[in-house]
């Protein structure tokens, strides 16, 4: 599936032709530069591999892999499966591929939130309440399994740990503008990541 790579500007809401406020994000999206065409004779499968933003200090790897492309090396490179139309080395792709009422997916990362604990992370409910002599055990997890036997605690037993800063796709969101001259676009509702986080954007 074609797409391109963004970058997530911020959340606001737009009104619709029926007076009806839908919440969007804003999304900075290309243009994108075509930097490689992998082929199944040479690489063993099709893909075309797309580069983002400008890379300020460039190593010679990366200048060396643009020049093939006549082009900057990047920020971001991400792989596409096809484009429905043909491209070629240094083609510069633009948001106009996408169009109003379109359904798109965007993958991006997640915001960290650090160590986290099992109420935060698994939404626990804690013991309820602090009667009965309860000192700090509000928000505590509680038992997590048994004693000698098994002698050990199961593996993906839900308790505190890392949370957040994983990478999310959420689908089928509704672009509902697209501003060629800005690159920007404005899909439907929500996606995942901080503000000025890059994201992918698949049609």
């Amino acid at each position: 599936m074609p797409g391109l790579i963004g970058k997530k500007i911020g959340m606001t809401s737009i009104f619709g032709a029926d007076g009806k406020n839908f919440p969007c994000t804003v999304i900075e999206l290309g243009p994108c530069t075509v930097t490689q065409l992998k082929s199944d004779d040479v690489d063993g499968y099709n893909a075309v591999q797309i580069g983002f933003k400008d890379a300020k200090r460039p190593n010679q790897a990366a200048s060396g892999h643009a020049a093939k492309a006549k082009t900057s090396a990047k920020t971001k490179y991400v792989e596409f499966d096809s484009f429905s139309e043909d491209v070629k080395l240094g083609d510069e792709l633009t948001v106009s591929i996408f169009a109003e009422g379109d359904f798109v997916d965007v993958v991006g990362t997640s915001k960290g939130k650090g160590f986290q604990g099992v109420v935060k992370r698994h939404n626990f409910a804690g013991v309820g309440q602090a009667t009965h002599g309860q000192h700090n055990r509000l928000r505590a997890p509680g038992s997590i399994g048994a004693g000698s036997s098994p002698s050990r605690v199961f593996k993906g037993m839900r308790m505190g740990g890392r949370m957040g800063n994983d990478r999310i796709k959420v689908t089928n969101l509704e672009v509902l503008k697209v501003d060629v001259e800005h690159s920007m676009i404005v899909v439907k509702g929500s996606i995942p990541g901080a503000k000025q986080s890059m994201v992918i954007v698949e049609k």
